[in-house]
C-alpha cells in the first residue's frame, strides 16, 4: 500500500504532466490529406465548438510508419455527453470506459474524452481491485494525463489536423523509428491495471515487427495468470484482432514466446507442439494472413474451424470412435471446451460445424453424392478448407484435384469421373404407416 502511494506521488510530479514535443509539418511525414474525411469532420466540429480534438493512437503510429490506418480514433477534452450533443448520428457506448461513436455514412469514428491518470477520491468514478486491476473508470482529465494513460509510447501520439502537428509526450516518435514497443510508466503496475495489455504487447510486436523493450517484457510471464480474471468475451475480441491482423502466424508464436497462450487457446497447445499438425496450421494461418494483406475478407469462423480442427478430431476419435452419427456430439464437445477459455459467439458455431461436417463428404465421389454436395451453401468454404488440408498434408492432393476437375467439368464429364460408390449409406427407416386409401377421382 505504501509502495503504491509513493508511486502515485512520484507519477504526479513526472509522467502526468510532461511537456509534449510538438513536431511541425516539416518534422514528420503525415499530411492532412491522409486523414479520413469523416475524422476530419469530427475534429473540425469539436474545434468549432471550442474544444480540442486530435487524431490519436494507432492511426498516427501507422501513418508515421508509412502505412494506411484501418481506424481513426479521436481524443478530446469534451465530455461524452457534450460530444453526443454535437453529433446527431452518435451514441455513447461502454461501461468500463465511456466512448462516443460518431457515424458518417457507413464509417464510425470513435471519440474518447481525455482521461485522468491518477486515482482520485472514493466517488471519482474509478473502481480498482486490490491487485491493481481497474474495474471501472470514467475519470476525465487533461491532455498530458490522457497521454500517460495510454499503454505504449507509440500509441500515445496525437495529430492535430488543423495545424498538422504531431504531439509526442513520451518519446513515441523516436520509439517508432527504433521499432521498439515500450510501456509508459511502470510495466508491472500498468499490466496489473489491465492484463489485456500483455496480449496487446504480443499483437503489436507481431503486427508492427517491433521488439518489446526488456523492461516492458520482464513482468509478462509472471503476470500472465491475471488474464484468467478478464471476461472471456474481451479475451476473444483481443484474440480476433490478433488472428485477423494479417500477422496471425507471427502473433501466435509471439504469444507462446511470452508464455501467454496457456488459458487462451488451450486446445491449440498440443496441436502447435505436434510436428504432424504444424503444416496444416501454417497453411491456414498463412492463407488468412495473405487474404487480409491483399484486402480480401477473412472469416473468424473459418479461422476457428482451422485452429480447432485437430482438437475436434481427437475428441471424435477418443470418445466416439469416429462414428458418423456422433460427429456433431464431438463438435459440441470441442467447441464448448474451447469456449470455456475463449468465449467466441455461438453464432459462429453453425459455420464451423458445416465446414467440419462437409469434410468426410468430399471422400464420397460415387453416385449422386458429389452432385448433391456442389450446391451446398458452405461448399466453397469447405472446399477451401479441404485445399488447405491438402497443403498441410492432412489429406491427399489427389482428392483436391478430383474436386477441382469435377467443379469445372461438363455434366457428361462428371458422370465419367464418378468412382464406385463405397461410402456409408444411411439406413432407411421402415414405414409402418398404412397406405392412404385412394379417392374415386385418383383411382
Amino acid at each position: 500500500m505504501i509502495r503504491r502511494w509513493i508511486s502515485k506521488i512520484f507519477r504526479q510530479t513526472s509522467s502526468q504532466n510532461p511537456t509534449p514535443r510538438i513536431l511541425g509539418p516539416r518534422q514528420h511525414t503525415i499530411r492532412r490529406e491522409q486523414i479520413h474525411p469523416c475524422a476530419l469532420k469530427v475534429t473540425r466540429t469539436l474545434r468549432d465548438a471550442g474544444y480540442s480534438a486530435f487524431i490519436v493512437g494507432g492511426a498516427v503510429r501507422d501513418l508515421l510508419l508509412g502505412g494506411t490506418p484501418k481506424d481513426f480514433d479521436i481524443a478530446t477534452d469534451a465530455l461524452p455527453d457534450t460530444v453526443r450533443g454535437l453529433f446527431r448520428r452518435s451514441r455513447i457506448i461502454g461501461r468500463r470506459f465511456q466512448i462516443v461513436h460518431c457515424y458518417c455514412d457507413n464509417d464510425t469514428i470513435e471519440v474518447t474524452t481525455f482521461r485522468a491518470a491518477e486515482e482520485g477520491g472514493a466517488d471519482d468514478g474509478r473502481e480498482t481491485a486490490d491487485d491493481g486491476l481497474i474495474l471501472r473508470d470514467n475519470v476525465f482529465g487533461t491532455h498530458p494525463e490522457d497521454a500517460a494513460r495510454r499503454d505504449f509510447t507509440v500509441n500515445a501520439l496525437y495529430y492535430d489536423p488543423e495545424h498538422e502537428e504531431v504531439w509526442d509526450f513520451h518519446g513515441g516518435v523516436e520509439d517508432t523509428k527504433k521499432r521498439v514497443l515500450r510501456m509508459i510508466g511502470d510495466a508491472d503496475e500498468r499490466f496489473r491495471e489491465d492484463p489485456v495489455r500483455m496480449l496487446r504487447a504480443a499483437r503489436f510486436s507481431a503486427k508492427l515487427d517491433f521488439h518489446i523493450d526488456p523492461a516492458t517484457r520482464a513482468p509478462i510471464a509472471r503476470l500472465a495468470p491475471m488474464l484468467e480474471r478478464i471476461p472471456r468475451a474481451r479475451i476473444f475480441d483481443e484474440m480476433m484482432k490478433l488472428l485477423l491482423s494479417g500477422h496471425a502466424e507471427r502473433g501466435l508464436h509471439q504469444l507462446r514466446a511470452e508464455g501467454l497462450h496457456h488459458g487462451v487457446l488451450p486446445m491449440l497447445d498440443a496441436a502447435l507442439d505436434d510436428p504432424a499438425h504444424k503444416p496444416f496450421l501454417h497453411a491456414i494461418l498463412h492463407d488468412t494472413d495473405t487474404r487480409i494483406r491483399e484486402g480480401r475478407s477473412a472469416s473468424p469462423a473459418f479461422m476457428l474451424a482451422g485452429l480447432l480442427w485437430f482438437p475436434f478430431r481427437a475428441l471424435w476419435k477418443k470418445h466416439y470412435d469416429n462414428e458418423p452419427q456422433a460427429m456433431y456430439a464431438a463438435m459440441d464437445d470441442a467447441l464448448e471446451e474451447q469456449r470455456e477459455a475463449l468465449a467466441f459467439p455461438r453464432r459462429l458455431d453453425g459455420t464451423i460445424k458445416e465446414i467440419w461436417s462437409l469434410q468426410p463428404r468430399f471422400e464420397q465421389r460415387g453416385g449422386s453424392r458429389p452432385f448433391r454436395l456442389l450446391p451446398h451453401p458452405r461448399f466453397r468454404a469447405a472446399y477451401d478448407f479441404l485445399l488447405l488440408r491438402a497443403h498441410g498434408g492432412d489429406v491427399a492432393t489427389e482428392l483436391v484435384e478430383w474436386w477441382e476437375r469435377f467443379q469445372n467439368a461438363s455434366e457428361a464429364e462428371r458422370q465419367e469421373m464418378l468412382l464406385p460408390d463405397s461410402g456409408p449409406r444411411k439406413r432407411r427407416r421402415k414405414n409402418n404407416r398404412k397406405p392412404r386409401s385412394q379417392s374415386p377421382e385418383s383411382a
